[in-house]
């Protein structure tokens, strides 16, 4: 009687496959064309104002098998500021607020990841902002991950979440403008 080689074929697979180290994690590069650092913030109590910051770098890396590998950096340029009126980016950018001559960028660097479902984490990390580093924990979404139109693979992460201004120093104004300042976070990466 006849052996299949079959069954034997099938062994050896998979124990290349069993052999084989765990996938790691991807690493995304911000695409700063693709991100967004938009805020929020009351005027006068009546109304709010918005602006937002064009000028970032970045990476993020995501592992779907252990999330608590995640991490983000992210550096933007405070000079960047568009609040759509140059009078107001002027003042904004002066000593009143974010000082931009000193403090050229503000940075979050994530400390941990805490899985909460397959798209959504508690992400923990150092926030500077005007030369004071604050940990803040932030609810963040994986807006999902596929493929760009030249077959590269992009991943989306958006936090949204709300700072005390006054925490990082910048306490001129307090009441005319509002302390507590409203941030969307919307980075897209490419893997790398």
């Amino acid at each position: 009687m006849r052996r299949s080689k079959f069954p034997l074929a099938m062994l050896t697979l998979a124990a290349m496959f069993i052999s084989l180290p765990a996938l790691a994690a991807d690493t995304y590069e911000i695409d700063p064309v693709h991100a967004a650092y938009i805020f929020k913030v009351s005027h006068l109590g009546v109304s709010y104002s918005y602006g937002r910051f064009n000028e970032s770098s970045g990476t993020f890396t995501l592992d779907a098998d252990n999330p608590e590998n995640n991490r983000i950096e992210i550096e933007v340029k405070t000079d960047s500021i568009d609040t759509d009126n140059e009078a107001r980016d002027t003042h904004l950018k002066s000593e009143d607020f974010f000082d931009t001559a000193k403090y050229p960028t503000m940075t979050f660097q994530s400390t941990s990841f805490k899985k909460l479902d397959d798209k959504h984490f508690e992400v923990t990390g150092d926030l500077t902002i005007h030369g004071v580093t604050n940990t803040v924990t932030v609810p963040a979404e994986l807006v999902g991950i596929g493929e760009g139109r030249n077959d590269e693979v992009r991943a989306g992460l958006e936090a949204v979440f709300t700072i005390d201004r006054t925490d990082y120093g910048m306490d001129k104004m307090v009441g005319p403008v509002g302390a507590e300042v409203e941030l969307t976070i919307s980075v897209e990466g490419v893997r790398q």
